[in-house]
C-alpha cells in the first residue's frame, strides 16, 4: 500500500464554463484517492469516484466536526465561517448535529414546502415583471436569479427583505476565495449581531416565521442558547440564497446552451422535475467538494487515509463518474436513474433540498412561459473564485 502521491494545487481551473476540471476525469482513472494542497499548503486527500465520495459522506470514520484537527479548507473564507466556537451544524457530528438539525426539520417537510408555492410563484413572477422593466438586454443573475431564492428565504426565516443588499454582500464574503480570513470572519461576526438583534425583536414581537419559532419554541424552552441559534439561522440565511440563486442563473444558461433539451421541456412541462435533477447534477455547484477528516486510518484500495487527514470529496467528481451516470458530459433531462449527490448524502445532506428544488421548478417553469423567447445576449461572467460555482452577470434578451 502507498499513503502519498503526486500532489496538485486545489481547487483546480475550469476550461469548460459548464464542465468540471477536466483532471477529475484523470485522477478518477489512475489516482481516486489523490494527494492535493490545499490553499494554505495543508494536505489533503480528494476522492473522486462516486462510491468513495458516497463513502465519505456516511461512513462514521470520517467527521464533518470543523473543530477536528486536521479539517481541510478549501479557502481562507470557509475557514472563517466556521471560525467562532458556536458553529452551524452542518459542521458538527452527532449528537450535537442531530440535536441541531431537528429542530428545523420540520420547516423543511415537503408538505410544508408544498404550501409555500403560491409565495414562491408571486415572488417568482414580482422578479419577472423586474427583469421585462429592466429593458433588453438585462441581466438576468440581478434581476431574477440573485433576488428570488433571498426573498423567498427572506419570507420563511422571517428576515425583513429589505435588508437583502446587506445579507447578500456579507455572504459573497463568506463564500469567496477573493477576500482575507479577516474580511470573512468579519462578515460572519457583522451576520451573527444582525440575527441576534433580529432574535430579539422576535422574542418580542414573534411572528408566523422559522426565527421566530425557535426563539419561542426552542430558545425560551431553554433547549437552544442564543449563540446556536444565531449559527442556525446564519446557516439557513446564506445557504438558503447563495446556493439556489447560482442554480436559477446557471440552469436558464444551460437549458439556453441546449437548445434541443430546452425545447424538450417547453413541449411537455412535465420533465421540470426531471431537468431540476439533471441540473443538480449536471452542474454540481458546491463544486469545491464536501471536506472531511478521519478519525481512524480507513483503507480505500491501495490507499490508506490515515487518522487527522483530511479529505475532500467531490461531488462534481461524483455526480460525473460514468460507472455510475452513463455518458456524464451529456445533458439529458429524461435521465434515469439520476441518483446524484448533488445535495450531499447520509445525515448531513441539505436540510433545505425541498424548498431549492420547489423554487428550481417554479422559477424555471415560470421564467419560460412567461417569455417564451428568451435568449442569451452580451456578457456573461462566471465566479469559479466562490465556494458555491455560479455567474456574477448573465446578459439575456427577449
Amino acid at each position: 500500500m502507498h499513503t502519498e502521491t503526486e500532489t496538485a494545487s486545489f481547487p483546480f481551473d475550469r476550461t469548460d464554463a459548464l464542465a468540471p476540471p477536466s483532471e477529475y476525469e484523470l485522477l478518477r482513472g489512475t489516482t481516486p484517492t489523490a494527494r492535493i494542497t490545499l490553499y494554505n499548503g495543508t494536505p489533503a486527500w480528494l476522492l473522486t469516484r462516486y462510491e468513495d465520495v458516497k463513502l465519505a459522506l456516511t461512513d462514521h470514520r470520517f467527521s464533518a466536526d470543523a473543530r477536528n484537527p486536521g479539517f481541510p479548507f478549501v479557502s481562507a473564507a470557509l475557514r472563517a465561517s466556521v471560525g467562532h466556537k458556536h458553529i452551524p451544524f452542518l459542521r458538527l457530528d452527532p449528537p450535537e448535529h442531530d440535536r441541531l438539525r431537528r429542530m428545523l426539520s420540520r420547516e423543511f417537510i415537503v408538505k410544508r414546502i408544498d404550501a409555500l408555492r403560491p409565495a414562491i410563484e408571486a415572488i417568482v413572477d414580482r422578479f419577472i415583471d423586474q427583469l421585462l422593466a429592466a429593458g433588453r438586454p438585462a441581466d438576468l443573475i440581478s434581476n431574477f436569479a440573485l433576488p428570488i431564492p433571498s426573498a423567498v428565504i427572506a419570507e420563511l426565516l422571517g428576515v425583513p427583505y429589505s435588508d437583502h443588499e446587506y445579507f447578500q454582500e456579507r455572504g459573497r464574503r463568506m463564500l469567496s476565495s477573493e477576500y482575507t480570513l479577516e474580511q470573512s470572519a468579519h462578515a460572519v461576526v457583522e451576520l451573527r449581531e444582525y440575527l441576534g438583534a433580529l432574535a430579539e425583536r422576535k422574542r418580542a414581537q414573534p411572528g408566523d416565521d422559522v426565527l421566530s419559532r425557535l426563539v419561542i419554541e426552542r430558545e425560551l424552552t431553554g433547549e437552544l442558547d442564543r449563540e446556536d441559534l444565531k449559527s442556525s439561522a446564519l446557516l439557513l440565511l446564506v445557504a438558503g440564497h447563495e446556493t439556489t440563486a447560482n442554480m436559477i442563473g446557471l440552469g436558464v444558461y444551460t437549458l439556453l446552451r441546449h437548445p434541443e433539451q430546452h425545447s424538450l421541456l417547453r413541449a411537455d412541462g412535465q420533465l421540470i422535475k426531471g431537468a431540476v435533477e439533471e441540473l443538480l447534477r449536471f452542474l454540481s455547484v458546491v463544486h469545491t467538494g464536501v471536506p472531511r477528516v478521519a478519525l481512524e486510518d480507513v483503507p480505500l484500495e491501495d490507499t490508506i487515509i490515515r487518522r487527522g487527514e483530511g479529505v475532500i470529496a467531490s461531488i462534481p467528481a461524483a455526480n460525473w463518474d460514468p460507472s455510475t451516470f452513463p455518458e456524464p458530459q451529456t445533458f439529458d433531462i429524461r435521465r434515469e436513474p439520476n441518483r446524484h449527490l448533488a445535495f450531499g448524502f447520509g445525515i448531513h445532506q441539505c436540510l433545505g433540498q425541498p424548498l431549492a428544488r420547489k423554487e428550481l421548478e417554479i422559477a424555471l417553469t415560470r421564467l419560460f412561459d412567461r417569455v417564451p423567447t428568451l435568449e442569451l445576449a452580451g456578457e456573461h461572467l462566471f465566479g469559479p473564485e466562490k465556494s458555491v460555482y455560479g455567474l456574477h452577470q448573465l446578459q439575456v434578451t427577449w
